[in-house]
């Protein structure tokens, strides 16, 4: 393992986490509105692919149930003592925390097994151009999980899983994944879009 990769960790109770949780903008967010949470309607969510867990941390913040599957055991084991360290903070960040169930495994194994409304997919993003431009903890994270080759197949296991709608989170100006059927309709944001496929 490298250096960098060694000093990797997920991190609920401070910085950017703890910033969005404050000022994020609650169920206005383009996230929040591509996964389905309205007034009076909290889908149950299972984040496939789970990484540093932010976006499921956020999801829980605004009352969804989250399931999170992470294959990676090195990543497995830092969500699981980020998770760990929230419950332990308590307060509000024990109550998000509450309603996260972190699993272990190969979403595409896993999702079938699953009862689920929604399901977010964000794979590892293609490369960009200009490499400077990526942050030194998404490096960290690629050198730990790889580049998610099979995020095409993964899309397809989780249409026929999700209930309601499957949601890619994708570089807002990157091609789409080749070999899946074009999503229903997109949400932009500044930076990343939200391909969102309606299955219900």
């Amino acid at each position: 393992m490298t250096k960098g990769a060694a000093e990797l960790r997920v991190d609920f109770v401070s910085g950017a986490v703890a910033h969005r949780l404050r000022f994020g903008g609650g169920r206005g967010q383009a996230l929040a509105k591509a996964m389905g949470l309205r007034a009076g309607k909290t889908p149950a969510i299972v984040d496939a692919t789970a990484g540093l867990g932010r976006d499921a941390f956020l999801l829980a913040s605004l009352g969804a149930q989250v399931t999170l599957i992470e294959r990676s055991e090195h990543m497995h084991a830092l969500l699981a003592q980020g998770m760990d360290r929230a419950l332990k903070e308590g307060g509000e960040f024990r109550d998000i925390v509450s309603r996260m169930t972190l699993l272990k495994g190969d979403a595409k194994d896993v999702l079938p097994d699953l009862s689920c409304e929604a399901i977010l997919i964000d794979p590892m993003h293609p490369p960009r151009k200009n490499s400077a431009l990526v942050k030194r903890e998404l490096r960290q994270v690629r050198e730990i999980v790889g580049t998610d080759d099979d995020a095409a197949d993964l899309v397809r296991v989780a249409l026929k899983n999700a209930r309601n709608r499957v949601v890619l989170k994708w570089p807002a100006k990157a091609d789409p994944i080749e070999g899946i059927r074009a999503c229903s309709h997109q949400i932009l944001g500044k930076s990343t879009r939200y391909d969102v496929f309606m299955t219900g």
